[in-house]
């Protein structure tokens, strides 16, 4: 059977597919890690064990090595994404109240989801549409996402934001797993080759251990729109500044920065993480999984549309005027 095969096929699917057996057995099983307890317990509610593995692992992945054409592209787009996420959080904070909204057709939107959805690339998609509408440069230009992978980012961008304040231990615990993976991988490359592939195969686990916070009653919801338009928000207001940036600062032609419009399969799990070390969040953190896990599956699809008309739109001259070795070949698709 080509499972893996298929699961691949699904953008995101990595993350997904798992999320989603997850929320069918929280949905029609909710007893079932009580009743079996022991590992089969732990693996299907360890979703902080198994994140924290993940994020040691992910830093490990990021190396300090690349080229300087690289650097620019990649550090311009995480950086426009993450200055666009805070902006919006910045914006937003001014209306919604801490604990969300309660009631309207807003009723669930927090800024924990609005900031989970907002500042986090989906890597493995944005290197597949590279590899296909740009260069070799491009394509390698995820190296840099892996900064955004975890809740360290989406805690900056509160704290910064003004939204949310941690304390410095709490801060600390939070990203201390990511830099100690960070400082071994760019110590020693064999520690490097031995953690990295971990990010792309602890995604099953975690996201199968998320899906069991997620009752799938929510998504036949309000709460459908909701994710709906919170997904079409992320995709328009860091899509416009991240073609901006890509046309402005990384000379592309702006394919690059709509293809990072998306968000993260990972992301998903930030709310939670979030609120383990931050209980103010607590009340919003399974609504906004919800959410974002809505903005995943909708950025997944409309993201690829989107850069494959704007390629042919405004990318395609400029394409064709490569050479054949600045196009290169496929790079290695990265944990999403």
């Amino acid at each position: 059977m080509q499972i893996k095969a298929a699961i691949d096929r699904i953008p995101g699917g990595l993350m997904l597919v798992p999320l989603l057996l997850g929320a069918l057995c929280k949905t029609f099983a909710p007893g079932a890690p009580a009743y079996f307890k022991g590992f089969t317990q732990g693996i299907m509610t360890g979703v902080i064990p198994i994140l924290a593995v993940w994020f040691f692992c992910m830093g490990a992945s990021v190396s300090l090595k690349a080229t300087g054409t690289v650097l620019r592209k990649s550090g311009t787009l995480v950086a426009t994404k993450l200055v666009a996420a805070w902006a919006i959080v910045l914006v937003a904070a001014l209306f919604i109240p801490p604990e969300g909204i309660q009631t309207g057709f807003f009723a669930g939107l927090s800024i924990l989801a609005i900031v989970c959805a907002m500042d986090m690339t989906n890597g493995g998609l944005y290197a597949s549409l590279m590899q296909t509408y740009g260069s070799r440069e491009e394509a390698g230009a995820f190296i840099l996402t892996s900064i955004e992978s975890g809740p360290l980012m989406s805690m900056i961008i509160l704290g910064a934001s003004g939204a949310a304040h941690f304390e410095p231990q709490i801060f600390l615990g939070a990203v201390l797993p990511f830099l100690v993976g960070f400082a071994l991988g760019n110590l020693d490359p064999k520690l490097r080759a031995l953690f990295a592939p971990g990010g792309q195969l602890m995604i099953p686990f975690f996201a199968f251990a998320l899906g069991n916070t997620v009752d799938l009653n929510n998504l036949l919801s309000p709460l459908a729109g909701l994710g709906i338009v919170l997904a079409l928000a992320v995709i328009v207001l860091t899509g416009i500044p991240l073609i901006l940036a890509d046309r402005a600062i990384g000379g592309g032609t702006g394919t690059a920065g709509l293809a990072a419009s998306s968000t993260a399969g990972a992301a998903a799990a930030n709310p939670l993480a979030i609120a383990a070390v931050a209980p103010q969040f607590a009340p919003s953190a399974q609504t906004a999984t919800v959410l974002v896990t809505i903005c995943i599956i909708v950025t997944s699809i409309l993201v690829p549309i989107l850069t494959g008309l704007w390629y042919r739109r405004f990318g395609a001259g400029l394409a064709e005027a490569r050479t054949e070795a600045e196009v290169g070949t496929p790079l290695a698709v990265p944990a999403e």
